[in-house]
């Protein structure tokens, strides 16, 4: 083989080494870009998947406090709305209270007086007990004392229980000189002896008996049925 085959060979050698080459650069280029591309897609994806989340977050915040304030709104209403109810209640509470004033001054007043007294009596179930009084009444309960007494014996079936008017007077009724101090529209509260059993049967009393068994039905024929 002389020179010239020999130049022929490693110039051929040269070209297959040249392409090879080229064509293994050409791989890794392609190889590279589509790595790149992959990479810049995911990079991509988990962006907008963190910029979904952010925004989900965000959104669920917003909603959050939304409700919340509706729920402020809503109970804020609600509370305007029973304070109004319960005005209106006190305030019929208050003219029922005022109508006692003039109890007392009706003829019917001694009967009701022996009454109260003999509800006492059944409830005490006492032999001896105190009875106190307004000042006012003494007279008048001194005059019923002995028949309730007696009416309580009778339907009891036991002995007639000695009462002892009490030297502490109840106060009396309320006026507009002195509408805030303690004050009493008649009745009277009865105890045992040693003050330990007491049962109140003021005319005061008596109203915030019958206004707190009555207030569900007072309230739902002043505002309806209210739905819990």
């Amino acid at each position: 083989m002389n020179d010239a085959d020999v130049s022929k060979q490693i110039q051929q050698m040269v070209r297959f080494i040249r392409q090879e080459a080229e064509e293994k650069s050409n791989e890794i280029s392609v190889s590279a870009e589509e790595e790149f591309n992959i990479e810049k897609l995911q990079l991509v994806e988990a962006e907008k998947k963190k910029i979904r989340s952010e925004y989900e977050r965000k959104q669920k915040q917003v909603d959050v406090r939304r409700k919340i304030e509706y729920s402020m709104q809503l109970n804020a209403s609600r509370l305007k709305v029973l304070q109004a109810q319960d005005d209106v209640v006190n305030a019929m509470k208050e003219a029922a209270a005022k109508e006692l004033l003039s109890v007392s001054q009706q003829g019917s007043y001694g009967k009701l007086v022996q009454d109260l007294i003999v509800q006492c009596l059944l409830r005490l179930k006492e032999p001896s007990l105190l009875l106190r009084c307004r000042e006012e009444d003494l007279d008048l309960v001194k005059s019923v004392q002995q028949s309730a007494s007696d009416y309580y014996a009778s339907k009891a079936d036991v002995h007639a229980p000695e009462i002892i008017i009490d030297e502490v007077y109840l106060p009396p009724a309320s006026s507009s000189s002195d509408e805030h101090g303690p004050s009493c529209s008649g009745g009277v509260v009865l105890a045992s002896r040693d003050g330990k059993i007491v049962c109140e049967n003021t005319l005061e009393g008596r109203l915030d008996v019958v206004f707190s068994k009555k207030l569900p039905e007072i309230r739902k024929k002043l505002f309806g049925q209210i739905a819990n």
